[in-house]
């Protein structure tokens, strides 16, 4: 599992896979205008939702992971900005390939017996 304490910033539009360190470094630059090189991990995935893609800066040098599920997608935000952040826990779940949208319990008084 990857450790990582600094933002999580997930790219909502699918990439190219076959971008390398340098490519996808610059669509952090172009397209999100933030330094690749900061304390910060950068999320991709591919159109078919399989696979994504890590650019993560550990402060002595820059990390690209790839990961594939071989069964399902992940899950990825469907509207909204350019940018998406998740925390700690949507995080862990996410590269476990879990839907981290529906980690959030409902509250007592919407359940039914």
């Amino acid at each position: 599992m990857i450790r990582h304490e600094g933002a999580i910033w997930m790219v909502r539009e699918p990439v190219d896979m076959r971008r390398g360190l340098e490519g996808l470094s610059e669509v952090v630059r172009q397209s999100l205008g933030k330094n690749p090189c900061t304390d910060g991990a950068f999320l991709f995935r591919n159109r078919a939702g399989n696979r994504i893609k890590i650019l993560l800066w550990d402060g002595t040098g820059v990390w690209l992971v790839q990961r594939r599920l071989h069964q399902g997608r992940f899950v990825w935000p469907l509207a909204g900005d350019e940018v998406f952040t998740l925390g700690r826990d949507e995080w862990e779940w996410l590269f476990r390939g879990v839907d981290w949208r529906r980690l959030n319990a409902r509250p007592s008084a919407l359940w039914e017996a």
